[in-house]
């Protein structure tokens, strides 16, 4: 039995899977969703939460377990689970305190965390060599040798960096709507169907918890109105930046830039474009890790 988790900062995915006693392989039996869970931003407390609020009760329809104490019985179904959690904020530093709060939950037979990275390289590019890049609320790449990450641009957040991600996207986007007059018709219609206002975008980003959460939502709206072409052209630019700031100093222009993430995903005809004029051949394109991560544990 095995449990995956792909845990961003927005959401984490779940999958477990099971052999069919008949098989060699694993066979998909369901798909779970909790928030996010990032150890450098969450508490202990707050991820036990989350995995015993949120992600046991799901889990038990299937596992028939009773919830005590916020911890799970020994079940048939989860005796023998193995979990493999990648995530946001998992750092060599916070790796420990994640594989605690799972043993404490599960008690599982082993548990293994990894980066986000890790779960993007080994989804787009499973044993094979590439550069594997996430392009979500935020963004980070790496050179990966078909087994472990060799080389990593630091993204530096929201504020200092992550370019190329949904939530430098939405300041930019922003930036824009209130200081180019060519987009004060957009302006209005942002500003009308979200029912914000200037002065409750400032109090979201500058005293709200999680606002590169609110600015990357922003990504959604954009989407909707790339037939304006200074968006679209702000789209690109972001993307453009991304590929110069972080993809370049891996000097392997030999190697296929794979990525994963929403904004890769619902912005594909843009990455392709900026990719292009920077030099690079793009090649798999995944909303989520979670397929590729299936297939690398099969």
């Amino acid at each position: 039995m095995k449990l995956i988790a792909d845990s961003g900062s927005t959401k984490t995915d779940w999958t477990l899977l099971h052999n069919s006693g008949m098989r060699t392989d694993n066979v998909f039996m369901a798909t779970f969703k909790t928030q996010g869970i990032t150890p450098i931003h969450q508490s202990p407390a707050e991820i036990r939460q989350i995995l015993a609020q949120e992600l046991m009760p799901q889990l038990s329809t299937f596992s028939r377990a009773q919830l005590v104490n916020s911890k799970i019985l020994e079940s048939p179904l989860l005796s023998n689970i193995q979990v493999y959690f990648y995530g946001s904020g998992c750092t060599s530093t916070h790796v420990p305190m994640m594989k605690q709060m799972l043993f404490e939950v599960f008690s599982p037979q082993a548990v293994e965390v990894y980066s986000d990275l890790m779960a993007a390289a080994r989804a787009l590019c499973g044993h094979e060599e590439g550069v594997a890049c996430i392009l979500g609320t935020g963004a980070n790449s790496c050179l990966y040798d078909g087994e472990k990450i060799t080389q990593n641009t630091p993204p530096l957040g929201y504020l200092l960096g992550d370019e190329g991600s949904g939530a430098v996207l939405g300041r930019f986007f922003m930036n824009a709507l209130f200081k180019d007059p060519q987009y004060a018709n957009l302006c209005d219609a942002y500003l009308k169907e979200t029912g914000l206002t200037m002065a409750s975008i400032i109090n979201k980003v500058y005293r709200e918890p999680l606002a590169n959460r609110f600015l990357a939502s922003t990504a959604s709206f954009v989407s909707q109105h790339l037939d304006f072409k200074p968006l679209r052209q702000m789209v690109i630019d972001n993307f453009r930046s991304f590929f110069q700031r972080n993809v370049t100093h891996y000097q392997r222009p030999d190697l296929s830039v794979h990525a994963v993430g929403s904004i890769a995903w619902y912005f594909q005809e843009e990455l392709r474009e900026a990719a292009k004029q920077e030099g690079f051949v793009l090649g798999n394109i995944m909303a989520t890790p979670m397929e590729g991560l299936i297939k690398y544990h099969q």
